[in-house]
């Protein structure tokens, strides 16, 4: 069945109606056999596995894509570069060796590999004598302050593209990354953001805020939400004001504030535009990427762009606030998220009665485009 799609009134009219393409008595119906929890994260696009600032000079990192163990190494000269993390000798991992030039060799048996993770030296072997097999290598690439790995199928890679995230390097705005273990599976992390019904979850912190679901888009590989807010109780909090801004009411931009979340497989973006900005106010990129074989762990990485104040400094004087206050939110979407992984593990099973058109078509999307574990 072809997913459901809404249509958003592009000025943003609220009381504007939506039109979905199905019935909507079948909204909660599930057509999916598959276990969204059980679906691995496509391997076939470009990961970051770590931030560059984890990594020096002449050292290595070991590192995992589901269960797959990766050495990162950094040699005094020349670019970052990824291989298997296991010697092909005695398995024990490469990341416990020794950088030297611009080759890595075992701590176990001085067996040493270049950046193709071909062997090319053994000790106590004759120059004459051939050498063993190698290990596996994967593309790598330095980008936005991480360090990026291909781990999918050599054939793909020319199909992959590489994320871009827009807003990195923008002197007008300030970022913010996101480098956090979540035990818990991808999927609860796309949902969770996706999401915005949730506002409750914050309320120590936001206080009390409706959420207007605006309409979805959908396209290839990908599903974008639109939301705006009202205020139903209380003022803004400090926190909030200061990333987000205060709306201001001008011809130009939206006519009220609008957040837009798009799952752009694997990749997730949130952007928040105050009525009358014509520049995002936050522009946040994350991926979820899966550690263990299993994928009830996720490294979240992200950036975290906030659109800086027009007067000179002033960001760097509100950067603890803005700090404190988001990662009480980033906490308490944590506890939530983790709690969900908890359920399906106690249950076997996923038993969400989930009746949001938005999360259902994400659900569906996260099923197409990952792979069977």
């Amino acid at each position: 069945m072809k997913p459901s799609h809404l249509h958003l009134d592009v000025q943003g009219h609220t009381d504007s109606p939506i039109i979905l393409d199905r019935d909507i008595s079948r909204i909660g119906q599930s057509t999916q056999t598959s276990d969204l929890r059980k679906t691995g994260s496509h391997p076939d696009y470009w990961y970051p596995l770590a931030r560059t600032r984890d990594l020096k000079n002449g050292k290595t990192l070991g590192v995992s894509f589901a269960g797959e163990p990766i050495v990162l190494v950094r040699p005094k000269t020349g670019q970052v570069y990824a291989l298997e993390d296991r010697c092909a000798h005695r398995q024990v991992p490469l990341h416990c060796g020794v950088v030297h030039g611009e080759h890595l060799q075992c701590g176990y048996h001085c067996w040493t590999y270049d950046q193709t993770g071909a062997c090319i030296g053994v000790p106590y072997l004759g120059k004459e004598q051939p050498r063993p097999k190698g290990v596996r290598s994967y593309p790598c690439r330095e980008a936005y302050g991480l360090i990026f790995v291909f781990p999918g199928a050599e054939e793909k890679l020319a199909d992959a593209v590489f994320p871009d995230v827009s807003l990195e390097d923008d002197p007008h705005y300030q970022t913010r990354y996101l480098d956090r273990k979540v035990n818990c599976h991808y999927s609860f992390m796309h949902e969770n953001l996706m999401d915005m019904n949730h506002q409750f979850l914050h309320r120590r912190l936001m206080g009390g805020i409706r959420t207007v679901f605006l309409g979805l888009r959908e396209r290839d590989h990908a599903l974008e939400v639109d939301y705006t807010f009202s205020r139903v109780k209380g003022s803004q909090p400090i926190g909030e004001k200061l990333i987000l801004g205060s709306s201001k009411q001008t011809s130009d931009g939206p006519k009220h504030d609008v957040m837009t979340i798009c799952t752009d497989y694997p990749y997730q973006t949130l952007k928040f535009w105050t009525a009358g900005s014509t520049e995002p106010a936050l522009n946040l990129w994350n991926v979820y990427v899966p550690v263990d074989r299993e994928q009830r762990t996720n490294h979240t990485f992200g950036l975290m762009m906030i659109r800086k104040p027009s007067f000179p400094g002033l960001i760097h004087l509100l950067w603890p606030f803005i700090v404190w206050f988001t990662d009480g939110i980033f906490a308490e979407d944590r506890w939530v998220v983790e709690e969900e992984q908890k359920a399906f593990d106690r249950q076997g099973a996923d038993w969400n009665q989930e009746v949001f058109p938005a999360i259902q078509n994400l659900r569906a999307l996260l099923r197409r485009e990952g792979v069977s574990l």
